[in-house]
């Protein structure tokens, strides 16, 4: 049973912000935004609370938690035990345990007192990570987009506050560029994707560079290609170009990882040995192999999309014919 607790109830691990801080306090904060500055990459991943109906949310989110562990990274949220997000920090809790990792677990919660309260005192989940309490909502948010990567996988309108908000920030200039993954479990931001697609269409936004991955094979393949391509640019026009060269590039990686069984990094350097010192004709060889994968992958998004969106056939199809044709042209 969900109950209030008071601040004398608080964990040790808490480190909670608030309008009145004593200067010991204000230290230990410091002190704590320092140690997390040396942690390494940080990834915000936002979800439901809910698990969904199909149990394939939950085990992917789960395998989402066991990738952060795997690459070294640190996992920031919203603090959870239940839904999707209970499911990443166990993912991140059970691997972390597995691999024998000594110290604190890699996980920070940020929360408000208010949502804080709701969780029971002996959570042993909670007891275990970092807890953060901001002073308000707003605060919360600006603390998790603190991360170097943000996640965002099926949820409910929490999480859609949490991308919209995201992406507005990013776009006025008020949030440095960073790479946002859309974690697309059954398909589940299809239409979200198509609905981004026509505001850029009609002229009410910019595009917004989401990498889309559907499974967490390939959201290790885009971690492992973030790290060697995106962490800590130094201004954030070189995060937006090197996202968008990502998206059109992961296909590339898939295929070969998939397909060949190639490893990512080797493939990395492979790729860029020839950009740099290959031949004319390794160039046109490589150029084309990128543009080839690229297109399969969205040919295979056009029939998922048919399958979502019947009522528009008419122009998938169109688009769908021109797909096919680029493609046998590269061929």
């Amino acid at each position: 049973m969900k109950h209030d607790r008071s601040d004398e109830m608080m964990p040790r691990h808490l480190v909670k912000t608030s309008a009145k801080t004593t200067k010991d306090e204000d230290q230990a904060i410091e002190l704590f935004k320092a140690e997390n500055s040396k942690a390494g990459i940080r990834v915000f991943v936002a979800g439901g609370s809910r698990a969904g109906n199909d149990e394939q949310y939950v085990a992917e989110a789960y395998r989402l938690g066991q990738k952060i562990v795997k690459m070294d990274f640190r996992l920031d949220f919203g603090l959870s035990n239940s839904g999707i997000m209970g499911a990443v920090a166990r993912g991140v809790l059970d691997s972390w345990n597995a691999k024998e990792k000594r110290g604190n677990l890699p996980i920070q919660g940020i929360t408000t007192a208010e949502y804080y309260k709701l969780y029971p005192s002996d959570d042993t989940l909670i007891a275990k990570m970092e807890v953060v309490v901001a002073r308000t909502l707003e605060e919360r948010k600006q603390k998790l987009l603190n991360a170097d990567y943000v996640v965002f996988a099926p949820g409910g309108v929490g999480t859609l506050d949490e991308l919209a908000y995201d992406c507005v920030a990013m776009q006025d200039g008020l949030l440095p560029m960073k790479p946002f993954i859309l974690y697309n479990i059954n398909g589940y931001f299809h239409h979200l994707l198509e609905f981004l697609k026509l505001m850029v269409h009609e002229g009410f936004a910019d595009p917004v560079p989401f990498i889309v991955v559907d499974d967490a094979e390939e959201l290790e393949i885009a971690f492992r290609l973030l790290k060697m391509t995106c962490y800590k640019c130094s201004n954030s026009k070189e995060h937006y170009t090197n996202a968008r060269l990502l998206i059109y590039k992961l296909p590339y990686y898939i295929k070969q990882k998939n397909v060949y069984g190639k490893d990512v990094e080797d493939c990395f350097a492979e790729v860029k040995h020839i950009e740099k010192n290959g031949t004319n004709e390794q160039k046109q060889a490589l150029v084309a192999s990128v543009e080839t994968a690229f297109l399969e992958r969205e040919i295979e998004k056009m029939y998922s999309r048919l399958a979502y969106a019947g009522h528009d056939t008419g122009v998938v199809s169109d688009k769908l014919t021109h797909l096919k044709k680029r493609h046998r042209e590269i061929l």
